[in-house]
């Protein structure tokens, strides 16, 4: 039998970052991966963009990681060359009933500590994007965009200079609680039994199924899984935006947003669809609603331009109608065992607060 002092399942950009807070703190770690990549599940399905914390309830995780996580990011990108842009966002409100939510929305922000940004009227909005219309819009200097697989591939390095390994191709079977470890099983074309001090439940969306495959775990702990399917459409033709333009929020989501690549290619999304099983394929025939969603900021948006792009899903603990859900991050007291850390609902802004997930989970776990 395989040990180790640790195992990470699920090679994303939180699973990564958890590996790297792992490893830099003197663990020996082996992450697990079913897939044939790093990153090939909800961490390459998004915005890439990174978030400012303008939405989050105050005092929790979302809001707190992703303010601290945010910090955090520019400054390894800056250090690390990975490429991203702080480009800027502007939330706008397309009539005058908006206008409050956006002042509420600023509050909130300020109550999260989130720096550089302003309310602007009509007539400044419509100096810095003249394309756009509404009767207000909330600035924030602070968001940007990256390159998330870039992130990703130095996170990976990060790990496995500090002694982890990625183990890619590995399936997580099953595991069982010892009196002072974990015993697992993999699958794949090598299947093995490894016996761990620690193990660590990062897999996104397979993030239950995992926990569920814990002999011993009391299924108490496990929170409900929902899935809310968001669909993208890019432009066929470059947008005339410097910034990324978001709706005030909607029910579920942050509304059909404007956002683009480092390459500076457009894309609309994600929309709202709540699904029972993971499905990436666009369809077509929602692209009308884009573009109504659209021309209530961006009236000009020229005819037959969208074309489909790409989809994810998001995990939520908050299902149709609730409030909305925070992360849900466990360490060994709340799921009742020693060795064990689970980690649920991983949505946005989880990529912008990805190292501070990492050095929080490493707190909890070596506590």
């Amino acid at each position: 039998m395989f040990k180790i002092e640790a195992v990470v399942v699920g090679a994303g950009v939180i699973g990564l970052s958890i590996a790297r807070a792992l490893a830099a703190r003197g663990l020996e770690v082996l992450v697990l991966e079913s897939e044939p990549g790093i990153g090939q599940g909800i961490s390459s399905r998004n915005s890439e963009v990174i978030h400012a914390g303008l939405y989050y309830a105050p005092g929790s995780l979302k809001a707190r990681l992703c303010v601290v996580g945010r910090r955090a990011l520019y400054q390894y990108c800056a250090d690390r060359n990975v490429p991203h842009r702080r480009c800027g966002k502007l939330v706008v409100a397309a009539t005058p009933e908006e206008d409050a939510a956006l002042v509420a929305i600023k509050e909130r922000a300020e109550a999260n500590g989130v720096e550089a940004i302003a309310l602007i009227g009509a007539a400044r909005l419509n100096e810095i994007e003249p394309h756009v219309r509404g009767t207000s819009a909330l600035l924030s200097n602070t968001t940007g965009i990256i390159d998330s697989h870039a992130l990703m591939l130095s996170l990976q390095g990060d790990a496995e200079a500090a002694g982890a390994t990625v183990q890619l191709r590995t399936p997580f079977a099953e595991a069982s609680f010892g009196s002072s470890s974990v015993t697992l099983r993999t699958g794949g074309a090598e299947p093995a039994e490894i016996e761990t001090g620690l193990l660590v439940n990062a897999a996104g969306l397979k993030a239950w199924d995992v926990s569920a495959r814990l002999h011993g775990l009391d299924p108490k702990t496990i929170p409900p899984r929902h899935l809310a399917k968001g669909s993208y459409f890019s432009m066929t033709e470059r947008a005339p935006f410097s910034r990324l333009i978001y709706p005030v929020p909607m029910s579920g989501g942050l509304g059909i947003h404007l956002t683009f690549d480092l390459g500076g290619e457009a894309r609309f999304g994600p929309d709202v669809e709540w699904v029972d099983a993971v499905d990436y394929a666009v369809d077509p025939g929602r692209k009308q609603a884009f573009c109504a969603a659209i021309r209530r900021y961006w009236p000009e948006l020229p005819d037959d331009v969208l074309v489909p792009a790409y989809a994810g899903v998001r995990p939520r603990i908050a299902g149709p109608g609730d409030a909305p859900g925070d992360f849900v991050i466990q360490g060994p007291k709340a799921t009742g065992h020693q060795r064990y850390v689970a980690l649920y609902g991983i949505e946005s802004p989880g990529l912008t607060a990805s190292l501070a997930i990492g050095d929080y989970v490493a707190s909890l776990a070596l506590a």
